[in-house]
Protein backbone atom coordinates (compact mmCIF):
# COMPACT_ATOMS: atom_id res chain seq x y z
CA UNK A 1 0.00 0.00 0.00
CA UNK A 2 1.33 3.72 -0.57
CA UNK A 3 1.81 6.41 1.73
CA UNK A 4 -1.07 8.09 -0.49
CA UNK A 5 -3.70 5.70 0.16
CA UNK A 6 -3.04 5.31 3.87
CA UNK A 7 -3.05 9.18 4.54
CA UNK A 8 -6.85 9.06 3.29
CA UNK A 9 -7.55 5.71 5.48
CA UNK A 10 -6.62 7.39 8.66
CA UNK A 11 -9.99 8.70 9.59
CA UNK A 12 -10.97 4.94 9.74
CA UNK A 13 -8.29 4.53 12.13
CA UNK A 14 -9.03 7.49 14.10
CA UNK A 15 -9.90 7.27 17.76
CA UNK A 16 -12.33 10.31 18.88
CA UNK A 17 -11.96 9.03 22.48
CA UNK A 18 -8.29 9.70 22.66
CA UNK A 19 -8.80 13.49 21.28
CA UNK A 20 -11.62 14.36 22.93
CA UNK A 21 -11.70 18.15 23.42
CA UNK A 22 -8.91 19.02 21.37
CA UNK A 23 -9.22 20.51 18.07
CA UNK A 24 -5.38 19.64 16.00
CA UNK A 25 -4.15 20.00 12.43
CA UNK A 26 -1.32 17.94 11.33
CA UNK A 27 0.38 18.36 8.03
CA UNK A 28 2.51 15.98 6.50
CA UNK A 29 4.51 15.99 3.92
CA UNK A 30 5.02 13.31 2.03
CA UNK A 31 5.36 13.03 -2.03
CA UNK A 32 1.69 14.38 -2.22
CA UNK A 33 1.38 16.59 0.51
CA UNK A 34 -1.82 16.25 2.70
CA UNK A 35 -2.98 17.53 5.96
CA UNK A 36 -4.98 16.15 8.57
CA UNK A 37 -7.84 18.52 10.79
CA UNK A 38 -9.34 16.90 13.66
CA UNK A 39 -12.06 18.33 15.71
CA UNK A 40 -15.54 18.40 16.69
CA UNK A 41 -14.55 13.98 17.43
CA UNK A 42 -13.80 13.80 14.07
CA UNK A 43 -10.84 13.05 11.94
CA UNK A 44 -10.92 14.69 7.83
CA UNK A 45 -8.17 14.42 5.45
CA UNK A 46 -7.08 18.19 2.90
CA UNK A 47 -4.53 17.58 0.33
CA UNK A 48 -1.75 19.93 0.13
CA UNK A 49 -0.59 22.25 2.65
CA UNK A 50 -2.25 23.73 5.84
CA UNK A 51 -2.87 27.31 6.69
CA UNK A 52 -1.53 26.52 9.94
CA UNK A 53 -0.62 23.62 11.55
CA UNK A 54 0.21 22.68 14.91
CA UNK A 55 2.12 19.80 14.17
CA UNK A 56 4.35 19.14 10.64
CA UNK A 57 5.66 15.64 9.49
CA UNK A 58 8.14 15.24 6.75
CA UNK A 59 9.01 11.78 6.32
CA UNK A 60 9.36 9.82 2.97
CA UNK A 61 6.46 7.58 1.66
CA UNK A 62 8.50 4.33 2.42
CA UNK A 63 9.17 5.22 6.41
CA UNK A 64 5.93 6.87 6.33
CA UNK A 65 4.04 3.58 5.33
CA UNK A 66 6.57 1.54 7.58
CA UNK A 67 5.72 3.80 10.55
CA UNK A 68 1.62 3.52 9.81
CA UNK A 69 2.06 -0.44 9.49
CA UNK A 70 4.46 -0.51 12.75
CA UNK A 71 7.03 -1.97 11.10
CA UNK A 72 9.21 1.55 11.89
CA UNK A 73 9.57 2.91 15.78
CA UNK A 74 8.10 6.86 15.67
CA UNK A 75 10.71 8.00 18.09
CA UNK A 76 13.87 5.81 16.70
CA UNK A 77 12.58 7.32 13.14
CA UNK A 78 12.55 10.96 14.89
CA UNK A 79 16.12 10.31 16.11
CA UNK A 80 17.72 8.72 13.07
CA UNK A 81 16.57 11.77 11.17
CA UNK A 82 14.15 9.34 9.13
CA UNK A 83 11.42 11.73 10.45
CA UNK A 84 11.06 14.91 11.29
CA UNK A 85 8.91 16.88 13.25
CA UNK A 86 8.52 20.15 14.35
CA UNK A 87 5.53 22.25 16.24
CA UNK A 88 3.83 20.25 18.92
CA UNK A 89 5.79 17.06 19.76
CA UNK A 90 3.35 16.07 22.51
CA UNK A 91 0.71 15.76 19.94
CA UNK A 92 3.39 13.49 18.10
CA UNK A 93 3.99 11.13 20.89
CA UNK A 94 -0.21 10.78 21.26
CA UNK A 95 -0.04 10.07 17.33
CA UNK A 96 0.01 6.22 18.07
CA UNK A 97 -3.16 6.31 20.62
CA UNK A 98 -4.68 8.99 18.12
CA UNK A 99 -4.90 6.53 15.27
CA UNK A 100 -5.25 2.91 15.42
CA UNK A 101 -2.80 1.78 12.74
CA UNK A 102 -4.22 -2.05 12.81
CA UNK A 103 -7.66 -0.16 11.48
CA UNK A 104 -5.86 0.59 8.21
CA UNK A 105 -5.97 -1.79 5.31
CA UNK A 106 -2.93 -2.96 3.49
Amino acid sequence: MDANTLVQQLPKAFRPAEAAGKSHTIQLNISQPAYAVIENGACSIHSGTAPKSDLTLTVSDENFVELMQGRLNGVAAFMSGKLKASGDLMLAQRLSKIFDASALQG
